[in-house]
């Protein structure tokens, strides 16, 4: 069988580079297994070296999840509609269910002069849009006297809201090695806490707290053959949320992504992440203990690659099914990036030449 020649240059992916790593979704209900990582952040190509100069992506992305009483409950303590001396017994009938529809916007530069070695980029996430909530069902207890008496206590609650705005800002730095077959790549994010958010509220799209993520990564990206794996390591240091004085523990997340280019157009394969909570959450705002969350997703992608007058576009679609989930809303999520970029050096041109008759 013929070996199949695809001749891809160093930085001839650069604009899919750029457009596939992806960034963190605001949360829609804050404390009770949300984090500020959302998984799906990195996928394929995300090691491999950017072309130099200014880029820009621009992503939509859905979500659909629910949850059970576990989840619903905790949202129940945050929001401030279950009495304090409450000891909840396991007969719950609650859930969560919340959509999200938004918009990302995020430019990019990267350096031509190496730092450390390596080629060094940074970004800014800024995001828009709108996310509903609902949580229904009954919650029942006991109520603590101060005398240490009993009294049956027990809440039926339908409540629902809908939120519009902006999300917090989040910025990134990069850097990346490159070294024949083989990518690296370390950074460093972490969110200003300025988008919409109330505690009060089911839905928000900030998160109502800073937070510092830093990890790194590897790809392995074949120009010959089109076989390409990434996969990134990261981990999440939450701060507290001075508004519900409730903190969210470390938690470790692994995103990978695995494509195989069909031409030099045109790639497919699959993605996927899991995320798990190390600590445990904490702060006087805590009513639920350790909490700890986790979830797995996996899914299809495609991409293409063409001319976007001088510079080089890319459009990508992936989604995730998730299971396994702990103390954490699941569901599923879409995402379409389409981003352009410098083109790559001695790329053909990408507009056809003037033909002028005499």
């Amino acid at each position: 069988m013929a070996k199949i020649q695809f001749n891809i240059g160093k930085f001839g992916y650069a604009a899919a580079t750029a457009a596939i790593f992806l960034c963190p979704v605001a949360s829609y209900a804050d404390e009770g297994g949300i984090s500020f990582w959302v998984p799906g952040f990195f996928g394929s190509l995300a090691a491999t070296p950017l072309q130099p100069g200014w880029s820009l992506a621009n992503i939509y992305y859905h979500t659909s999840v629910s949850a059970g009483a576990d989840v619903a409950r905790a949202r129940e303590f945050t929001l401030g509609r279950v009495p304090a001396n409450l000891t909840v017994n396991a007969n719950l009938n609650l859930n969560l269910n919340a959509t999200g529809n938004l918009g990302f916007v995020i430019p990019s530069y990267t350096f031509e002069t190496p730092v450390l070695g390596g080629q060094a980029s940074v970004l800014l996430i800024g995001a828009y849009g709108v996310v509903g909530t609902s949580l229904a069902g009954t919650l029942s207890g006991v109520l603590t006297g101060p005398f240490g008496g009993t009294v049956p206590f027990a809440r039926s609650d339908t409540i629902s809201d809908t939120t519009w705005g902006f999300g917090d800002l989040i910025p990134q730095f990069n850097l990346r090695w490159n070294a024949g077959v083989h990518n690296y790549m370390t950074y460093v994010t972490g969110d200003i806490p300025v988008g919409a958010y109330q505690s009060t509220r089911l839905s928000n799209i900030g998160i109502g707290h800073g937070a510092i993520d830093a990890g790194g990564g590897y790809t392995y990206f074949n120009p010959q053959t089109g076989h390409e794996f990434s996969g990134v390591l990261g981990f999440t240091y939450n701060f507290k949320n001075t508004a519900t004085q409730y903190q969210n523990g470390v938690d470790m997340h692994f995103d990978w992504g695995a494509s195989q280019f069909l031409s030099k157009q045109v790639m497919v394969g699959l993605v996927g992440y899991v995320y798990k909570e190390l600590g445990c959450d904490s702060g006087s705002g805590d009513r639920v203990g350790c909490f700890q969350s986790q979830v797995v997703g996996v899914g299809p992608q495609i991409g293409f690659l063409f001319p976007v007058g001088d510079m080089q576009g890319y459009l990508n679609f992936k989604a995730y099914g998730e299971f396994a989930a702990e103390n954490r809303p699941a569901g599923w999520n879409t995402w379409v990036t389409f981003s352009i970029s410098p083109p790559a050096p001695g790329a053909p041109p990408t507009t056809k030449p003037v033909v002028r008759k005499y």
